[in-house]
C-alpha cells in the first residue's frame, strides 16, 4: 500500500494538506498513533503516523511542531495524520515544519476515527497479498479470505491459529514468546508450561518461525509446531504473515495502554495524589479502584528504559490473573503497577519468571524491586518508594546477575543496608570505623579482624580468643583499642549494631 492510497479511501473523508508525487507513491509498512512531543523511539521506517495533537497548544512557539515533524522524519515515517477534533483544524506551523521536512501532512476529520484508518491500513496491506498470482500461495483462497475477515473483526490469536491450520488437520500448534508464555494455540494442542516450552524452543523440537514486530529479546514471537512435518514451510510463513498483522494491531493498542499507564505512574511519582485523580487514572488503565496493589521497578544493564519494560512487561504477563499497568516515568525508570487481588498480597510472580528472562540475554543484568502490597491507591506513592529501594538492595547484591527482591526479603541488616545507597554506606562506614575504616596500618587491619570476630561471637571474649588463636587478655586489650579509636563502648548494644552496620556498609 502507498501513502496515496489511503487518500482515495472515500469512506475515510481524508484531506491532503502537503505532499509532493514521489511522497505520495511511498510504501506504507503500518500505523502508529502517539501523541508524545518525541516519538521517535515507538516508530519504525515506512509507517503512518496518527496524532491527534494533544501534544500541541495555540501558544507553543512553532519549534515545538518543528521538532516533532523533525522525529517523524529521522524515524523514516511517510506521513502525518493529524486529526482536527482536538483544535477544529490543524494548523498552520504543522503544516510549515511537514513542508521543510519532507512529511507528507494529512488532515483527518473529527467524525473519521484513527481505529478506521488503521483497520483501512491492514485491510488494504492484507489484499495487496491476496492479488499475488493463486501459484504464489500455498494457503487456500477460501483460508486466506476467512483469515482476513477475522483479522477485520479483531479475532484473537487462537481463532485466528485455529482457522489457519484447520485444513492441515487442526496440528498442535502454538503462539510463544521467548519466555515460553502461550498466547495462544490450536485445539489440539495440549497445555504446555513455560518451562517446557523454552526447553522445546533451545532444543529446536518441532518447528518454529519468528513473527515480524516491534520487539526485544524478551517478548519476541515464535510460532511452534511440535510436529517438524505438520505444516509445508509455505504455509508456515503465510500463517507468520497473518499472525505479524494481529501483533502490529496488538502494539496499537499496547502504546495507548502504556500512554495511560505513565500517566497513572506519574501521579503515584509525584507524592500524594488527588483520590479522584488517582481513580480516574486507574479507571483509564482498567485497573480495579481498590487495593491492594503493589509496585515494581525494574532495570537492565543498570539502566532504567525500553528493554527493562519490556522485560517487566513479558514477566507479568505470566500470570494473567493479576492486572497490570506498566510504564516509564520521565526519568526513564520502568514501573508497573500490579492489582494483586485479595488473598495474594504475599505473591510475587516476578521471581519466578526471572530466570528466563536473564537466559534470554545472560550477559546482561537484570534486576526488580517489589513493593509490599498497599491497600489504597494513595499508597501507590510510598510503594513506589519501597520497590527503588528494594531494587537497590538487587543491584547490590547481585550486580553482575539477574535478581529480583521485594521489600518481603529485606529481613536482615545486611539486606536492608543493601538498598542504601553506595556513597552514603561508604560515608557512614569511614564515619563509624574512623581510622579502622582505611586499614592504613597493619595494626588497624588486625584490630578490624578483631572487631568483626567479636561481634560474630556475639561480644564472648573466650570465643574470640580462641578462634583468633589468642589470648583472652590480648582480646581484651584489642577491644579496648578499638573502642577508643571509633569512640564506641562495645559493652553497648547500641553501639554494636552500630559498628555491625559499618561493617557491612564496608
Amino acid at each position: 500500500m502507498h501513502v496515496q492510497d489511503l487518500l482515495q479511501v472515500d469512506s475515510l473523508d481524508l484531506t491532503l494538506l502537503w505532499g509532493e508525487g514521489p511522497l505520495l507513491a511511498r510504501e506504507v509498512s503500518g500505523v502508529t498513533a502517539t501523541d508524545l512531543e518525541d516519538p521517535a523511539r515507538f516508530l519504525q521506517p515506512g509507517e503512518l503516523v496518527l496524532s491527534g495533537l494533544v501534544w500541541w497548544s495555540p501558544d507553543d512557539s512553532p519549534a515545538k511542531a518543528d521538532r516533532f515533524v523533525a522525529a517523524l522524519h529521522s524515524a523514516g515515517a511517510t506521513a502525518l495524520l493529524a486529526g482536527e477534533e482536538t483544535h477544529g483544524k490543524v494548523p498552520d506551523v504543522l503544516v510549515d515544519a511537514c513542508r521543510a521536512h519532507g512529511i507528507v501532512l494529512i488532515a483527518v476529520p473529527a467524525h473519521t476515527t484513527f481505529r478506521a484508518i488503521t483497520e483501512a491500513v491492514y485491510l488494504r496491506q492484507w489484499g495487496d497479498l491476496s492479488r499475488r498470482p493463486t501459484d504464489h500461495y500455498a494457503l487456500p483462497e477460501h483460508v486466506r479470505t476467512e483469515l482476513a475477515g477475522l483479522l477485520a473483526e479483531n479475532a484473537g490469536p487462537d481463532a485466528l491459529l485455529d482457522r489457519a491450520f484447520a485444513h492441515l488437520g487442526g496440528p498442535p500448534c502454538y503462539l510463544l514468546t521467548a519466555t515460553g508464555r502461550v498466547i495462544a494455540r490450536t485445539p489440539a494442542a495440549p497445555d504446555l508450561s513455560a518451562q517446557q516450552a523454552v526447553r522445546d524452543l533451545r532444543s529446536a523440537v518441532g518447528t518454529g518461525l519468528r513473527i515480524d514486530g516491534e520487539c526485544g529479546p524478551y517478548d519476541g514471537w515464535q510460532l511452534h509446531l511440535r510436529g517438524a512435518a505438520d505444516a509445508p514451510p509455505r504455509v508456515l510463513h503465510e500463517i507468520a504473515e497473518v499472525i505479524a498483522q494481529y501483533r502490529n494491531r496488538a502494539e496499537l493498542r499496547e502504546a495507548a495502554a502504556r500512554r495511560a499507564a505513565e500517566e497513572l505512574i506519574a501521579l503515584a511519582g509525584t507524592g500524594p495524589a488527588d483520590g479522584a485523580a488517582l481513580d480516574a487514572a486507574l479507571h483509564a488503565c482498567g485497573l480495579p479502584t481498590t487495593g491492594p496493589y503493589r509496585v515494581m521497578v525494574a532495570t537492565l544493564g543498570g539502566e532504567e528504559g525500553g528493554g527493562a519494560l519490556s522485560a517487566l512487561t513479558e514477566a507479568l504477563r505470566h500470570s494473567p490473573g493479576e492486572p497490570f499497568a506498566a510504564g516509564r516515568l520521565p526519568g526513564g525508570e520502568a514501573v508497573a503497577v500490579v492489582h494483586t487481588g485479595p488473598g495474594t498480597e504475599g505473591h510475587t510472580p516476578l521471581a519466578e519468571v526471572w530466570p528466563a528472562l536473564h537466559a534470554c540475554r545472560p550477559q546482561t543484568p537484570l534486576h526488580a524491586g517489589v513493593s509490599g502490597p498497599v491497600s489504597t491507591a494513595e499508597g501507590l506513592n510510598s510503594a513506589l518508594d519501597q520497590a527503588r529501594y528494594a531494587l537497590a538492595a538487587a543491584r547490590a547484591a547481585a550486580p553482575e546477575a539477574a535478581r529480583v527482591t521485594s521489600v518481603e526479603d529485606l529481613s536482615t541488616l545486611g539486606a536492608l543496608l543493601a538498598g542504601v545507597p553506595s556513597d552514603v554506606r561508604t560515608a557512614f562506614s569511614s564515619r563509624v570505623l574512623g581510622p579502622l575504616a582505611r586499614g592504613s596500618s597493619s595494626s588497624h587491619r588486625m584490630l578490624l579482624e578483631t572487631l568483626e570476630v567479636f561481634l560474630a561471637q556475639h561480644g564472648s571474649w573466650a570465643r574470640t580468643a580462641e578462634t583468633l588463636h589468642l589470648h583472652v587478655n590480648t582480646v581484651h586489650y584489642r577491644i579496648q583499642r578499638i573502642e577508643t579509636l571509633t569512640g564506641r563502648d562495645l559493652s553497648r548494644l547500641d553501639h554494636k549494631l552500630d559498628l555491625q552496620a559499618a561493617l557491612l556498609c564496608r
